[in-house]
């Protein structure tokens, strides 16, 4: 488990809330059920609508991965494919079968046993390579749930603080309750500011990151693959595997 999206989201609201106190307000001042109920209860509902029914049965999901997914860098991948191209290219393809049960990654293994089957170098490539698009569609799809969250928030929040300003207007001839009231109207506001950029839109650029992640573990794969089915020397795969890592990574593993 990544602990990143839990100590960033918890932190930032433990920062607002010492700010809150710091300026001698207090926190349970913003705690008013109305605002809150508005704010989260119609955003989520707007970002459902923005959507299909399906995308919105698969949020609890995604909230969950965002939260817990954890990602193996792709860097971790390449000992694997030089592992088993080396073994191909001393017994053969049909040797791998027995290797792919110490293999962890899926794709990795439903793309050599493919090559194993004798499925053609094009045809594999583009199997493969449909299915990295279908998985970012997929996580495009699960962050813009989130995003579309974080950009509703702020404005239901303003509605809410209007809602609370229509109601301060109403009570005019009762100036001792005023304070109170104009207080209260703009807790929706804050909430709707908060919610967004706290919550919402930093999960959405969380699980984009999960997917990019991902996506590149995919085609690392794919090019492993390619290579180990095209005979290649197990030393120039992995010399193309790690160009195929951002900079950093790519260092890193040399240094390795």
């Amino acid at each position: 488990m990544d602990p990143a999206p839990a100590i960033g989201i918890g932190l930032g609201f433990v920062v607002v809330v010492t700010a809150n106190v710091m300026e001698g307000g207090n926190p349970m001042s913003l705690m008013l059920m109305p605002p809150l109920l508005l704010v989260f209860g119609t955003t989520i509902l707007v970002s459902i609508a923005g959507g299909t029914m399906a995308d919105a049965r698969n949020v609890p999901t995604s909230l969950v991965r965002a939260f817990t997914g954890k990602v193996e860098p792709a860097s971790a991948m390449i000992p694997e494919v030089v592992r088993l191209a080396e073994r191909a290219r001393r017994e053969g393809l049909l040797a791998l079968e027995d290797s792919l049960a110490a293999v962890d990654d899926p794709f990795l293994v439903k793309g050599v046993t493919m090559a194993i089957d004798g499925t053609d170098p094009e045809e594999l490539r583009e199997i493969l390579e449909a299915e990295v698009y279908a998985k970012r569609a997929e996580d495009r799809q699960a962050a813009k749930f989130f995003a579309d969250a974080g950009s509703y928030a702020p404005t239901i929040g303003i509605i809410g603080t209007v809602m609370g300003l229509v109601h301060v207007l109403e009570n005019l001839a009762a100036p001792e309750e005023l304070g109170h009231l104009i207080a209260g109207a703009f807790v929706a506001t804050l909430w709707g500011v908060t919610s967004a950029n706290v919550i919402w839109l930093p999960l959405s650029s969380r699980l984009k990151r999960l997917g990019e992640l991902e996506c590149d573990r995919m085609e690392l794969a794919v090019e492993g693959v390619a290579a180990i089915q095209a005979g290649s020397n197990p030393r120039i795969i992995a010399q193309k595997l790690r160009s195929l890592l951002p900079s950093r990574e790519r260092a890193e593993v040399e240094a390795a």
